[in-house]
């Protein structure tokens, strides 16, 4: 498969993200596992990285780490968005076990 150029890979992860059902979740290393063969890259902080700078229009809350912590800096908002979802929480973190979405 031909690699995609860097633009090409933000719109990659953006419409990954999108495509994330409500009251799911993906990690950071989850969109990247899935989009590693289009980019030849797996960067779990590359996504975050997108997710920072060109994830506002998107379901930026869907996003967590593999530990099911929220979007740093982003938690309270965030945390309210998945609960209005009815994604599971245990405590502060996702229940990755049951939220979890892979397309």
């Amino acid at each position: 498969m031909a690699r995609v150029t860097p633009q090409e890979y933000v719109e990659e992860v953006l419409s990954l993200v999108e495509r994330i059902p409500e009251g799911r979740v993906m990690s950071y290393g989850a969109i990247a596992d899935v989009l590693a063969e289009l980019s030849g890259r797996n960067s779990a902080r590359q996504v975050g990285s997108i997710m920072a700078r060109h994830g506002g229009g998107v379901p930026w809350h869907r996003v967590v780490t593999s530990a099911g912590r929220l979007p740093p800096g982003h938690e309270q908002e965030a945390r309210q968005r998945l609960l209005s979802e009815g994604v599971p929480l245990k405590g502060d973190h996702v229940d990755m076990a049951r939220a979890s979405w892979l397309p």
